[in-house]
């Protein structure tokens, strides 16, 4: 006669598992993807949209990425490591250059009456199609590094400290004078074989 084997009793296994289950759950950290920041502009009504003037070519800094990621700024083949130059160069037109934005004198809370960049001058990024993921976060990266870097100088310059440390006043003031005016258009084919 063959020996009958002992049972095992497997009750408890679904709630040893269960409990493994809700410890990993608890104690593993999720990697978060944050985007970018982006304010989209409020929704306007095309029927209240009134005729607006041209914009002057000189205060649009066009940025391009093809599908081969090559950056082209200002009609110019450029390194993605030059962008930040550049985009601050445009930011700040420190000569009144002819070719960058146009100036104006507005009163600036703390800073009182400053020479500004008209209420126009834009960064207008667009990339291809076919751009690489990592090339459009890269360009993204420098155009925003430019305009923290700026804000960033302007609050050592002016009160010492750093931009996070100020008040949300002094930081809407440097925001008034380096603006984040960044527009990007659909992607689509902008060039490149």
């Amino acid at each position: 006669m063959p020996r009958k084997l002992p049972e095992y009793n497997a009750s408890s296994l679904a709630d040893i598992a269960f409990m493994l289950l809700i410890f990993f759950l608890v104690t593993t950290t999720m990697d978060v993807d944050s985007g970018l920041e982006r304010r989209l502009p409020q929704w306007v009504d095309p029927e209240d949209i009134e005729d607006t003037p041209p914009i002057r070519e000189r205060n649009i800094f066009v940025v391009l990425v093809d599908r081969n990621d090559r950056l082209m700024v200002e009609g110019e083949l450029t390194r993605v490591d030059d962008l930040k130059d550049r985009t601050k160069l445009f930011l700040t037109n420190p000569h009144n250059d002819a070719s960058l934005p146009e100036k104006e004198i507005r009163e600036i809370p703390f800073f009182g009456p400053t020479e500004v960049n008209v209420e126009s001058a834009t960064i207008s990024l667009r990339n291809d199609i076919g751009t690489t993921y990592g090339t459009y976060i890269s360009v993204q990266n420098e155009l925003v590094a430019a305009i923290n870097e700026l804000r960033e100088e302007i609050a050592n310059q002016e009160f010492g400290r750093s931009y996070d440390q100020l008040d949300r006043e002094r930081q809407n003031a440097i925001r008034d004078i380096i603006p984040m005016k960044i527009s990007e258009a659909e992607p689509r084919r902008v060039g490149g074989n």
